[in-house]
């Protein structure tokens, strides 16, 4: 997977301040989404060891952000997900909320035979903004691109034995 770009601080991706890492690569191809040029799988620095020392040493620097958020492109993106669990698994002792954008829905990667990266992801992810941007449902008022996707805790879920227990809808949750 390649990291397209990292933001050192942003308001924009999630609540407080942030982290954004942007990941290169996606299938859905949503009509209006808002970063078309991260459908591509080549763009971008490679994730590597290094790259990720790099990213953790910037959010260990910075006592002011209280979460990470991953974006993209789609981080669950069955070409990205094994790339992204290392990426999660790698930043898991930071401490930080970490949220994570997809086009996917959780329950389908839950309870559909998907590539068990994307499924494990979840555990280590605490909210996820589920679902495909709907250009005519667009919402600019909350942390989400369109009114159809949903805020998931996933990590609550997981911890709770519920993640594979098909209990998605008790932990939807419409304000962050």
């Amino acid at each position: 997977m390649r990291i397209l770009h990292t933001y050192k601080e942003t308001f924009a991706d999630g609540p407080g301040i942030r982290y954004a890492i942007y990941v290169a690569g996606c299938d859905l191809a949503c009509n209006g989404c808002h970063n078309p040029s991260s459908w591509p799988y080549d763009q971008g620095e490679l994730l590597t060891d290094s790259v990720l020392e790099r990213i953790r040493s910037e959010i260990i620097s910075n006592p002011m952000l209280t979460g990470i958020t991953i974006s993209g492109g789609d981080p669950l993106d069955p070409k990205n997900a094994t790339d992204t669990l290392f990426l999660l698994q790698g930043l898991e002792d930071l401490g930080k909320h970490i949220m994570l954008y997809t086009g996917r829905i959780a329950e389908q990667l839950i309870h559909s035979p998907v590539p068990e990266a994307q499924k494990t992801c979840l555990q280590y992810v605490d909210v996820l903004v589920e679902g495909p941007f709907v250009l005519g449902q667009r919402d600019t008022t909350t942390f989400r691109g369109s009114k159809n996707q949903q805020f998931v805790k996933t990590k609550e879920m997981y911890l709770k034995g519920c993640l594979y227990a098909n209990k998605i809808h008790e932990y939807v949750i419409n304000k962050l």
